[in-house]
């Protein structure tokens, strides 16, 4: 498989590996399944929820740092 590919490249010209490209990209695309309506709406919740958490904890941490900090170099 390999090979053929090589000797594509190497009979085409510049453009014309462009277009492979772009031809194995759409290929490629299309063999992609999308998620459904449904689907993207519950990722994205599920993705917002765990950045929020991901914040709080972050932010309650350096929340601590902070007061420590301030507590021992006054």
């Amino acid at each position: 498989m390999s090979e053929e590919i090589i000797s594509t490249e190497e009979s085409t010209g510049f453009f014309g590996r462009i277009a492979l490209f772009y031809r194995q990209v759409i290929s490629e695309l299309r063999k992609v399944v999308w998620p459904t309506r449904n689907q993207l709406t519950t990722y994205t919740a599920v993705v917002l929820v765990f950045v929020s958490f991901i914040i709080l904890v972050v932010s309650i941490f350096d929340l601590i740092l902070t007061k420590i900090t301030f507590w021992v170099f006054g």
